[in-house]
Parts: C-alpha cells; structure tokens; sequence
C-alpha cells in the first residue's frame, strides 16, 4: 500500500535512465528498506538499478539466484497520487468511484470470479494500481523477511534486484548481471496467480513514413500526393486478422499504435511480434515487400526503419529446464496450480536471458494492469511470496 503512493511512471521520450525522477525517489526508500533489513551487499547505482544479498545460512555449496522486479509503472495512465484501498470481492460490481460512475464489474471482468470471496486491493478510479510491479517487490521483500524471521529453512545466497524503466522495454538495457552474480533468477512479474513463463514474444518496431505533395485542391489534378491516402492504402494491405483483437495464443501480429500526419507528411508506427522466430522474420520482410510495393507505384513515397527490440527467451531457458521444474514443484508446495503459458508481450527477463541469465517469469498477481481497472487479490500476493520460499528450499535442498 505504500509502495504503490510513489508516483514512478516511466517515460520513453526523455532519453534517460531511470527515464522519471520519481523511480529514483523510490529506489532510495528501498535502499534504505534493505538497510533497515540487514541485507549486505545493497548497491544502488547512477541509474536506478537496486541490488542487495540475503546471505546463505548453510555452508553448503549451493547456486546463488535471485528475484527481480521493477519499480516503474506504466505511461498508459496516471500514476500520480494513487489511493488504494482493500474491499473484499462478494460477487458484485465494486464502486471505484462515483462520480464519474467507475466500476468494476464482473459482467465486464468474468475473472474476477476466480477470486470470490477474496480481499482486493483497488484503484480510486482516477489512476492505475502499481501492482505490475510493486506486488512483486513487496513479494519479494515479505519471502526475504519471512526467510529471516525462520532460520531453520536453510537456503544459499539469495540476490534481489529492483529496476527501473521495465513499461518502455528499457529495464534490462544497464542491468549488469556481472554484478548482480547469480546463476538464474526469476522476475516477478506475471499475472494471475500460477501463471509461469519462459516463452515470449520476439519483437520489433516498424516506422513508415509517407512523403507526399500538397497543391491547392482546386488545380491538385495529377499533382497532388496525399500521403495520409497512401499510409492508409498500405495500412489495408497489411492482413485484416492478424492483430491484436483478433488474436491469442501464440497467435502473432501487427499492431498500429500511432498515426501522424497531414497532406506533405504521414507516419504509422507499428509494432510487430511473433513467438515464432521465421514467422517473425516473415514480418518484417512483409513490411518491407509492402513499402516497395507502394513506391512501385508512387515512387519515392514510402520509407520504412524497422528495429529488433527483444527475443523469444525460450532458446535460451530449454538447455536450463531444471529452473522451470524448480518453479513448478515450488508453486505445487505453495498450493497453486502451475499454468504454464506463453506471454504475449516482453520481460526484463527475455533481455536478461540473452545476457546470459537465465530468468523466466513467475506471477505477481495483478489484474488488468495498465488502467484504472487494475486490482490485486491479496492471496494471490500471498502465494507468490511462498512461492519464492519454496523455490529457496528447494535449491538448497
């Protein structure tokens, strides 16, 4: 409740690292929360990235792993002076707010049924929740305290590490895994609750841009270029089903996230993802083959950047699969039903892992983050936090 106050929203358009002032007010109260815990090793660095050990007690030679999550929360909706509250979820709608009249409804959440009878915690309506990802660092903090307060579960170098700039895929970019020394580790990061990930989109960024010439309409004959005209001719060429509204699984796509533009000058911004690494390929050759195929006919119309932003960590979490079995048997212990799925989106764990370190994902419970609709069931918080015990018993054992 007091980590979610602090406003981090990250920001992708000022170029720095952590990319808001607030992820670092932040990462010093936690700095001085791992002080207070009498965790070694806490290092925070320049760029808002937060290390600490919890100390092995066993001098058994054991793996050192450890647990991440991030302390920025999206740009898609305010962070700024979020008022969460507990109300326990009886099968009703739930009043965020009254004025306007904001909801939360299962006619329009079904899954909120799975939690019935169940303490939440909320938004007031006006803001996103933080639960992606401040449910993992409380998660995280509580199974460190918990091993702590119960010396007799023995269990090796346990690593944390708290990072910023996760929402705009820039939370991996300055983590050093050298120094952060360990031989696997886990973002705690899902959804709901035994929700396991080692598959992910492979991703990309696509920018078209659409050169065209503005005469005044009334002599435009044969003169004119419209390039908003043509950016939506090329949008209509791109496969009608094969986006975000129409598809699941691993089931990839295109999606069109913003258009600017006028007569002389239009972009579309895209992003582009796959699970699979040829259809993925295929793509990006599709955006390609359609930008020629536009300046065919207008000729020197179309330009087109496309940049690789992350990588399907499965390749690099299959030689490693101890780790996934690890997490399995520690959800078992813990009482949750493993469901292991893909994620249709990206981790700091899939960078991490071609880092070198290995990190699949593991649940923090949160729902339908990124708005004002977000909520977080306490025991699926609860569940993940045993979860990490477990998952520390289980290497030492």
């Amino acid at each position: 409740m007091k980590y979610v106050k602090f406003d981090t929203q990250s920001d992708e358009l000022t170029n720095l690292t952590p990319s808001t002032p607030g992820q670092m007010v932040f990462a010093k109260e936690l700095e001085r929360e791992l002080q207070a815990m009498g965790l070694s090793d806490i290092s925070l660095d320049e760029n808002g990235y937060l290390f600490a050990t919890l100390p092995a007690n066993t001098d058994k030679a054991l793996p050192t792993i450890g647990f991440i999550a991030h302390m920025d929360t999206a740009p898609d909706m305010s962070g700024h002076d979020v008022k969460p509250r507990f109300v326990k979820y009886e099968g009703k709608p739930i009043v965020l707010s009254e004025e306007p009249n904001i909801v939360l409804d299962p006619a329009q959440f079904p899954e909120m049924n799975d939690y019935l009878g169940q303490e939440f915690i909320v938004t007031s309506g006006d803001t996103l929740l933080g639960a992606d990802d401040k449910a993992g660092i409380a998660e995280i903090l509580s199974a460190v305290e918990w091993l702590q307060e119960h010396p007799e579960v023995k269990h090796g170098n346990i690593r944390v590490g708290f990072n910023p700039d996760e929402e705009i895929g820039l939370g991996a970019h300055h983590f050093d895994v050298e120094k952060f020394g360990c031989d696997w580790a886990y973002t705690m990061d899902g959804g709901a609750v035994g929700e396991l990930e080692y598959e992910n989109f492979n991703a990309a960024s696509a920018k078209i841009t659409f050169k065209g010439l503005n005469v005044h309409p009334g002599a435009a004959k044969h003169k004119m270029l419209n390039s908003m005209r043509v950016a939506l001719q090329f949008a209509a060429m791109l496969p009608r089903w094969e986006t975000p509204e129409h598809t699941e699984g691993y089931e990839g796509f295109y999606h069109l996230i913003s258009m600017q533009g006028g007569v002389e000058k239009t972009t579309l911004s895209y992003i582009i993802r796959d699970h699979d690494r040829a259809r993925f390929e295929s793509r990006k050759r599709e955006i390609e083959h359609l930008c020629n195929k536009i300046n065919a006919e207008f000729p020197d119309c179309a330009t087109c950047e496309i940049k690789d932003q992350y990588y399907n960590m499965r390749e690099k979490i299959e030689p490693v699969m101890n780790i996934i079995d690890i997490a399995k048997k520690a959800m078992e212990n813990a009482g949750v039903t493993p469901k292991v799925q893909p994620i249709r989106g990206g981790t700091d764990g899939a960078q991490l892992s071609f880092k070198n370190l290995p990190c699949p994902n593991i649940f923090a419970g949160g729902m339908n983050m990124h708005g004002r609709f977000e909520y977080v069931p306490i025991p699926s918080m609860e569940k993940a936090m045993m979860t990490i015990i477990e998952i520390c018993k289980l290497v030492a054992e």
